[in-house]
């Protein structure tokens, strides 16, 4: 049994399809599936039922994909371990985050202060992250709310309000402060359903006894304040995403009920961390403690 094929062996494991796991690594179709069936015909047993061009993991390629998970794991935090007994300071660090700019800011930042450390930049959504994480994919997550989930670690760095915007025009545009009930019957532009953000500012409306009509969806925060201009709509947005003070709308605190959310970066639970690693995750403990420094904001 060679290491080779026990890579190969979960990348098809978790596609279950030959040909798209043959891309991802690089290979002939051929070839991984010669690779494949001389690891069944070591085994003993094969991984796979196959029905034509469909192949499903088996009861016997489900146990063994537990163990081959383990099995690279620790062999990848073991290589990782011994370059940093080497004095190996260069490195690689794998993040799945979300799409804001103060992460966009942290990562430049990061960047420039250690060249020699390479990030590894992916978007994922909350579950595929826990999966990643297990998985040894990613050496940290970014995620909002902060993950409760057994064998996971992590700490919250900045939390941040949820302001609404409303046209110059909206009848409550000279006001600073609003109760989120008072816009019951109004026009929401939101991101899309399926969001975390969508997911929370719906809930917002739902603690106060209402449904959001929600009149236009976009794939970015970054693209409502475009359609707010137009008058069709209000809508949330994180105050950490307003740039430029003088922006094309209003912006109001939400009195009731509290709105905010909370950016924690998570690992997991005794997987060895690397030099690098460590490093990532000391600056942005940094970075924010002066994000909210220069903010005004209290620690966490």
């Amino acid at each position: 049994m060679e290491l080779l094929q026990l890579q190969y062996f979960r990348m098809v494991a978790r596609l279950e399809h030959m040909t798209k796991a043959a891309q991802e690594i690089r290979i002939a179709q051929p070839a991984l599936s010669k690779t494949i069936a001389r690891l069944e015909e070591d085994l003993g047993v094969p991984l796979f039922d196959r029905k034509g061009r469909n192949i499903r993991l088996n009861s016997f390629g489900k146990v063994f994909l537990k163990k081959v998970e383990i099995a690279l794991s620790a062999l990848e935090e073991g290589r990782k371990e011994v370059e940093d007994l080497a004095g190996m300071e260069r490195g690689r660090v794998y993040l799945s985050t979300t799409t804001h700019k103060c992460f966009s800011d942290l990562i430049g930042s990061f960047i420039s202060e250690h060249p020699d450390i390479k990030l590894q930049i992916s978007q994922a959504s909350t579950y595929e992250k826990v999966k990643q994480l297990r998985n040894g994919d990613i050496d940290f997550c970014i995620t909002f709310p902060p993950l409760e989930v057994e064998g996971i670690s992590g700490q919250s760095f900045l939390t941040e309000e949820i302001l609404l915007a409303v046209p110059f025009k909206h009848r409550f545009a000279n006001r600073k402060s609003v109760d989120l009930s008072e816009l019951s019957d109004d026009a929401f532009i939101s991101i899309k359903d399926g969001n975390p953000f969508r997911a929370m500012t719906d809930d917002f409306c739902k603690k106060e006894g209402f449904t959001p009509n929600v009149v236009c969806e976009v794939d970015e925060l970054s693209a409502i304040s475009h359609f707010i201009r137009t008058g069709i709509g209000v809508a949330f947005l994180p105050e950490t995403l307003i740039e430029d003070k003088n922006v094309p709308f209003r912006l109001l605190h939400i009195d009731k009920p509290f709105c905010q959310r909370t950016y924690q970066i998570a690992w997991l639970e005794d997987r060895y961390l690397s030099i690098a690693a460590r490093k990532f995750q000391d600056f942005v403990y940094h970075y924010f403690s002066e994000f909210r420094k220069q903010n005004n904001q209290p620690s966490l």
